[in-house]
Order: structure tokens, then C-alpha cells, then sequence
């Protein structure tokens, strides 16, 4: 039971737990730091069990409970974090409070105090209670966890999309308050008033989890060769990831999603044509 793998899959949960904590704390940018190299351990699990032949149905239990933590609860709770934040965009001023995570603390402390202690703050009954939406994130995440356990179709490519590439996704929202904090009341209007509206959000958070569990089939990037021949959109995919990244920095991860999501259906198209 304890081998290396596992003991990496292990440091993914740990990752979790920690950015959860950050997240509670106000250190959204921690937070982020933790998820991310809690996708470092996701993926070096997995390779350093087939590179040590150590794959066992434990270890994929553990993988599951792991990314249930990760990639499940954490990202629900940052983007909880996040619509707290962004319920009175007008009080985001950096002339008041250039730290981030200073005003960030501040407002959690505005929604803890009407939440368990019903002080009166600007969180009215009407959004009091918005911010839990995000927590659909980890409520499905559950049910596409366990159905990937059990799911053979899904040994070689993904039905639904997987709990990290969500995560991956909503990590963007966090990024982009934090780069442009400084300057948010000068930000275009769609997207201080409409990408990061808390209705869209709270939508989004919705909308994201229910491809958790559709029947859309995607792309995996597993290879199991490393042919060019076989592999032509993956390897087209990571270049492709690769110069957005460098052009379009944080804007980067929605382009990337929407790209593989684009690439994926290019993909199942091609194998359709090919089975027939």
C-alpha cells in the first residue's frame, strides 16, 4: 500500500487540504499555487506507477479520493472565495487597499459576519447565500470520480471532462482578479461587469460541472505511441498550448480549454469516420 506512487498521490491530497486552507485564509494566491502543484503530483503519480510497474486498484482509489480533494472541494471553494469577492466590485479599490489579499480577507470577514453571526453587512438575504453555488464543483466532481473508477470505456480517453482540466479552467478567474487588481476599476466593462458578473460565475460553476458528468467524449493525451502519424492533433495541441501560453499569458487557460474542447470533437469525428 505505501509506495512511491501513492505517496505522490498522497502529496496531490495534501495540496488540497493546504489550498483549501489558504483559500479560507484570504491567500487566494497561495491557493492557486497549491492546486497547481497538486496537478504537478496528479500527473507524476500515474507516470511513476507505469514507469515502476506499481499499478494496483488501490492506488486508483487513492488517485480518486486525492483529485475528490484537489480537484473537487478546493476549486469549489476558491471560486466560493471568488464570488464573495466579486459581489461589490465598487469596493475593489487598490488606493485603499493596494494588498490583494488584505481586501480580499476583508470581505470574508464582511460574509462570515452575516453568514453565522447575521450582522448586518451589504450581504443581503438576496446574496448572502450566492457564493455556495460554487460548491456544485465538488458535488459532481464526486460522480464523475466514481464513475471514471468503474467506467472501462474511459481506460484510453475521457467521457466528460476531467476534474482537473475543470479546475485548470476556474483557475483563471483568480489569476486575472490578482494580475489586474491594481488596476480593476479600469478594466473593459464586459469584463468587470459581465465575465466576472457573480450571476455569470455562479452559472459557469453550474454549466462546467454538468460537462463533469455528460457523455461528451474527449481527446485523451495519453500516447500510447509517439508516432507524428498517430498523434498529429496532440502533438499539434501541446504546440499549439505552448505559443498561447507565451502570447496570451493568463487569457491562455479559457483559449486552451476551449481549444481542446474544439480538438476533441475534431477527434471523435476523425475516429467515427474511421470506424466506418
Amino acid at each position: 500500500m505505501i509506495n512511491i506512487p501513492n505517496i505522490l498521490t498522497s502529496m496531490n491530497m495534501l495540496c488540497g487540504s493546504i489550498s483549501i486552507f489558504f483559500c479560507l485564509v484570504g491567500k487566494v494566491d497561495w491557493a492557486i499555487y497549491a492546486i497547481i502543484l497538486g496537478i504537478v503530483f496528479d500527473f507524476l503519480d500515474g507516470f511513476v506507477a507505469r514507469l515502476l510497474k506499481q499499478t494496483n486498484p488501490i492506488g486508483k482509489q487513492l488517485d480518486s479520493l486525492a483529485d475528490m480533494v484537489t480537484f473537487g472541494l478546493a476549486p469549489g471553494v476558491l471560486m466560493m472565495v471568488m464570488i464573495v469577492v466579486l459581489t461589490f466590485p465598487s469596493q475593489i479599490n487598490s488606493t485603499i487597499e493596494p494588498d490583494a489579499a488584505a481586501h480580499i480577507r476583508f470581505e470574508l470577514n464582511n460574509w462570515y459576519s452575516a453568514i453565522c453571526y447575521n450582522v448586518p453587512t451589504d450581504f443581503d438575504a438576496s446574496i448572502k447565500y450566492l457564493p455556495f453555488c460554487a460548491l456544485i464543483i465538488p458535488f459532481f466532481s464526486m460522480f464523475r470520480l466514481a464513475k471514471f473508477n468503474i467506467d472501462e470505456k474511459q481506460r484510453f480517453g475521457f467521457i466528460g471532462i476531467p476534474t482537473p482540466l475543470n479546475t485548470f479552467f476556474f483557475l483563471f478567474f483568480p489569476l486575472y482578479f490578482l494580475e489586474n487588481y491594481a488596476n480593476w476599476n479600469n478594466q473593459e466593462k464586459w469584463i468587470s461587469t459581465y465575465l466576472f458578473d457573480i450571476y455569470f460565475i455562479s452559472g459557469l460553476c453550474f454549466f462546467m460541472s454538468i460537462l463533469l458528468i455528460s457523455n461528451f467524449r474527449l481527446m485523451a493525451l495519453k500516447f500510447q505511441t509517439f508516432k507524428i502519424s498517430e498523434n498529429k492533433l496532440k502533438f499539434g495541441f501541446i504546440l499549439v498550448s505552448i505559443i498561447i501560453i507565451i502570447l496570451f499569458k493568463v487569457w491562455a487557460i479559457p483559449l486552451i480549454v476551449f481549444l481542446y474542447l474544439s480538438l476533441s470533437i475534431i477527434y471523435n469525428f476523425i475516429n467515427k469516420k474511421n470506424e466506418v
